[in-house]
């Protein structure tokens, strides 16, 4: 549990940098501080957040905005199945649940075995990202201009560094190939069709090629249990939420 605590700490504090350049470019974007803030509170998955902003700063309509941000969420309706049977949670900690569940909680969850240290792992990241989310969020749209551009800071990269370092450890062990080769077809499919459809898309037919292989390996063949967490966080280099949530 502790090492679950450390690295959801770790993740938290590197996904939730990077809610700073949200509020600022949401403001660029055209946004007042309460529709910011609302899109962080209820929104709170990275991706879609900026997928919105990027459709509105652009000049497209509100339906175009929501329609965007709705396909790279539905990336998150998929983690449910996943994470719901780790947690065990039912009535108004079930609504709380599917509220924190971003990329980053479910990484996180699901790097432990079963158990305790899961839960721990899921419920510190998903807190985590969302209080340090919040709260940068709002420091960015008041700050506005006077951070600059917030992309040179570099906190896009530090996001992703993070969520990958949490996914690299899946890619070793006795089912290593399949892995590694189900993350190779994701990535060719995601950037292939990267030019050609709405965002969002990709991420969806990289999501189905897992599920694709889920359903034709055989029993053998399946990836085992997620690995039990190393005993020291990943370092963030962090999403969306990314996520952003991280991005």
């Amino acid at each position: 549990m502790r090492a679950a605590v450390r690295q959801a700490v770790s993740v938290s504090v590197a996904t939730g940098l990077y809610g700073i350049s949200f509020g600022a470019l949401s403001v660029a974007a055209g946004l007042d501080l309460a529709q910011t803030m609302a899109l962080s509170l209820l929104m709170f998955s990275g991706g879609s957040q900026f997928a919105f902003i990027g459709v509105v700063g652009a000049g497209g309509t509100a339906g175009a905005a929501v329609a965007t941000a709705g396909l790279l969420g539905v990336r998150n309706g998929l983690y449910g199945p996943l994470v719901a049977p780790r947690l065990g949670v039912h009535g108004a900690r079930r609504l709380l649940a599917a509220q924190l569940t971003i990329d980053e909680s479910t990484a996180v969850g699901t790097a432990h075995r079963p158990g305790p240290a899961a839960r721990a792992g899921f419920w510190w990241t998903g807190v985590g990202v969302f209080l340090l989310w919040n709260l940068l969020t709002l420091a960015g749209a008041l700050l506005g201009d006077a951070l600059g551009d917030p992309r040179r800071y570099g906190l896009d990269a530090a996001a992703a560094a993070a969520f990958l370092a949490l996914v690299w450890p899946r890619f070793g062990g006795r089912h290593a190939v399949l892995a590694r080769a189900v993350g190779a077809a994701a990535v060719l499919v995601a950037l292939a069709t990267t030019p050609f459809v709405p965002a969002g898309v990709p991420v969806l037919l990289a999501a189905a090629v897992a599920i694709l292989v889920g359903f034709l390996a055989p029993s053998g063949d399946e990836p085992a249990s997620p690995p039990t967490s190393p005993s020291t966080p990943p370092a963030p280099a962090p999403d969306g939420p990314h996520e952003g949530a991280a991005p």
